[in-house]
């Protein structure tokens, strides 16, 4: 799987990625076949990492928590 960073302006549903909101400046995973799909959009997407070439397993990376800001 390749990755990609979204830097449209506001949050989008990826209806190939299973319905996925995407927020702006989020990275995520997108399958090899379709890289050139998002990234044929440099005004939404940019490239993090390119389809590798061997067919080693990327290990599954998970979305980081967004910190809890306190009010006050």
């Amino acid at each position: 799987m390749a990755r990609v960073r979204y830097i449209g302006p506001e949050p989008v549903t990826v209806p190939e990625l299973g319905e996925l909101v995407v927020e702006p400046d989020e990275v995520v995973e997108v399958p090899d076949d379709r890289f050139e799909g998002y990234v044929c959009q440099p005004q939404t997407w940019q490239t993090v990492e390119e389809p590798r070439d061997d067919p080693a397993p990327l290990p599954v990376l998970k979305r980081a928590a967004k910190p809890v800001q306190k009010e006050g």
